[in-house]
């Protein structure tokens, strides 16, 4: 919660159903910067 947090404490949408979109992007600006953070791991033979 603290990280969705961070993009900006309030919705910016007034439509309860643009709410839900606004923090469906949120949540999808998140999950891309935790995969841009996740390291690539590779065996090593």
């Amino acid at each position: 919660m603290h990280c969705i947090k961070l993009l900006g404490q309030r919705l910016t949408a007034r439509d309860f159903d643009r709410h839900i979109t606004e923090v469906h992007i949120r949540v999808a600006i998140l999950n891309r910067f935790t995969a841009l953070g996740i390291p690539l791991t590779r065996a090593v033979i």
